[in-house]
């Protein structure tokens, strides 16, 4: 009985082709999730204007009603219950990611703004200053993030752009030793030689000849620090650190939570947990699938 054999590359290809369609789907689940966070931190200032969602900073201690009972389960008045404090959870949960993305996306424009100049002037200069750089952004680069994060958090204190400073500083480095090694690979090639023997001067060559070619990878890095960032974020609200009190914030309201949670008081917990899973989550995948649009050649090895 003949046995008919699988060419190895139809074998290779299907499995690609899987592989392909499998991060497509993961794309675009993480997509749908990103923008469905997105909608909901543009449209919770407008809901509550029009009666259909509380004020976060209601609770039972407020001079004017209403009025919110503490600890009181989820129901058809309190869809996510409320809190010791008497807060409404679903809108601390809501307006808790008009937060998260204000600090996530200040912090991580900063350190793109940051360090992918600095990465493009030391790969294309070179020499001592790249010298510096290096061992400048090696050293920020080995401190963990979250130590860092909180000890910046308690210098400058409390606030979104404190935060974002914050969180901005751990970031700036990895933008800086991507774009630093793609520009010094690419100076030697030969359109950049030609426009240097044409005259061109260093910012000329670096804005329109190395810059579109440097930052194909920044897209998928600001992603994933976005994603980090809300995890860093919500560990700084949750010591304290990162927001004022009466900012709804995931990781403050974790923390208020946490003594309730060993009464049976779980939904205090749960949502803004989940919903900072599920934020991470989203922003995780929709890196994850741009690296492999940006990138074809890492998934054929």
């Amino acid at each position: 009985m003949a046995v008919s054999k699988i060419p190895f590359g139809s074998v290779k290809q299907l499995f690609n082709n899987r592989r392909d369609r499998l991060s497509t789907q993961l794309l675009a689940l993480g997509l749908i999730i990103t923008v469905s966070f997105v909608a909901i931190a543009l449209f919770a200032p407008l809901l509550q204007a029009i009666g259909l969602l509380q004020d976060p900073q209601d609770l039972l201690g407020s001079p004017m009603p209403p009025y919110n009972p503490i600890n009181q389960a989820p129901s058809w008045q309190h869809w996510f219950g409320t809190s010791r404090e008497g807060y409404d959870v679903f809108s601390r949960t809501l307006f808790g990611t008009q937060a998260a993305l204000q600090v996530v996306i200040l912090a991580t424009l900063m350190s793109l703004l940051i360090g992918v100049p600095l990465g493009m002037v030391s790969g294309y200069l070179g020499g001592n200053l790249d010298r510096v750089l290096l061992f400048v952004m090696d050293t920020i680069y080995t401190l963990p993030g979250l130590l860092l994060s909180v000890t910046l958090a308690f210098i400058v204190g409390k606030g979104v752009f404190n935060a974002a400073i914050a969180l901005s500083i751990s970031y700036i480095p990895q933008y800086f030793r991507v774009v630093r090694n793609q520009t010094a690979s690419l100076k030697t090639q030969m359109f950049v030689e030609a426009a240097q023997a044409l005259g061109a001067s260093t910012r000329h060559v670096l804005t329109k000849y190395l810059f579109a070619n440097v930052v194909q990878s920044v897209p998928v890095l600001f992603t994933l620090n976005a994603a980090d960032a809300i995890l860093v974020l919500g560990g700084l609200g949750f010591l304290g650190l990162g927001l004022p009190d009466e900012i709804a914030e995931w990781g403050h309201d974790l923390k208020q939570a946490l003594p309730a949670l060993s009464t049976g008081i779980w939904w205090t917990t749960l949502f803004p947990g989940l919903a900072l899973t599920l934020m991470v989550t989203g922003l995780s995948l929709l890196g994850e699938g741009l690296s492999e649009l940006i990138n074809p050649r890492d998934r054929q090895r």
